[in-house]
């Protein structure tokens, strides 16, 4: 076997194959298809200062090659999830995440205080594609200035490792990448979803209960990996690339690309074991190349 490891600041991941949030549940979910120690990391589903119940039904539609959702980062609050799911999942052999969301900057530094406590979380995603409600609901991460706001709150009280999702649906990227970067992020990772929507011809209204959602799934891809060569020569800190990965091929594009790890996620909904199967499949390459490491492939693509 080549050797997988990778590090993103002070996390040591066994491989560069993690879960992206939103589509892993909390880990356990998926515990009867793989052996969850066997990944580099789970990042579990969004997490904010207060409960959420989302958004109303329809949330989720298959498109071609991919889906939308407008779930609405519903989930039962920090609290609950300190107190209920952090020991149950502990005690899992890899890096749990805890993915945190708000539409504050207080309100994600208080978050991710809350989360700085657990022993065992060794690091948050920030996911500033959430509506900044001071803004009239423009995300905090579509601006260098909103993106930044909400990563130096949280830097003052947060100490472990800190990773920011970023969202495609801006104009640069890079510029993005570059903001959070100044403001203390120790990693960015990309892309999230980026905005869509679908509408019933007969009922001539939005399948969506909101309008619009975010796309995910195979047909983001080319964007994903064209956002992530981008952004890692634009920064020094590490990059974890995601949207659309279905394959170890795919996964090997995102490294080759300058990403240092990976996060799977729709395709978690079609083959619950995909994650193992690309984390083989890695190695499998690796060794086919007489590569002894991952490491000679990240980011040796040429311009």
């Amino acid at each position: 076997m080549s050797d997988l490891s990778v590090r993103i600041h002070t996390l040591q991941l066994k491989n560069p194959v993690m879960t992206a949030s939103g589509t892993f549940g909390y880990g356990p979910e998926f515990a009867d298809f793989i052996p969850l120690d066997g990944l580099g990391g789970i990042i579990v589903k969004g997490t904010t200062l207060h409960p959420r119940e989302g958004n109303d039904y329809p949330r989720m539609v298959e498109t071609a090659s991919g889906m939308l959702n407008c779930v609405g980062l519903q989930n039962k609050g920090v609290d609950y999830f300190c107190e209920h799911i952090y020991p149950e999942i502990k005690d899992i052999d890899t890096n749990i995440i805890v993915n945190v969301s708000g539409s504050s900057p207080d309100d994600y530094a208080e978050c991710a205080a809350r989360v700085d406590a657990l022993e065992k979380v060794p690091a948050i995603e920030l996911n500033i594609s959430c509506p900044n409600v001071k803004q009239g609901g423009m995300a905090f991460g579509v601006t260098c200035e909103g993106a930044a706001s909400v990563v130096k709150a949280v830097r003052k009280r947060y100490h472990k490792t800190l990773i920011v999702k970023l969202s495609p649906n801006v104009t640069n990227i890079a510029e993005i990448a570059r903001a959070v970067e100044a403001e203390g992020a120790d990693s960015v990772s990309l892309i999230n979803t980026l905005m869509g929507m679908a509408i019933d011809i007969e009922k001539r209204r939005p399948k969506l209960s909101i309008g619009t959602g975010g796309l995910s799934g195979p047909a983001v891809k080319p964007v994903a990996l064209r956002m992530v060569w981008q952004v890692a020569k634009a920064v020094k800190i590490p990059v974890i690339g995601l949207g659309g990965i279905m394959t170890a091929t795919d996964a090997i594009e995102f490294l080759m690309a300058g990403a240092t790890a990976i996060e799977i996620g729709t395709a978690n909904f079609i083959d619950p074991a995909v994650t193992i199967k690309v984390r083989d499949g890695i190695d499998e390459w690796l060794d086919r190349h007489g590569c002894k490491s991952v490491q000679e492939i990240i980011g040796v693509l040429e311009d």
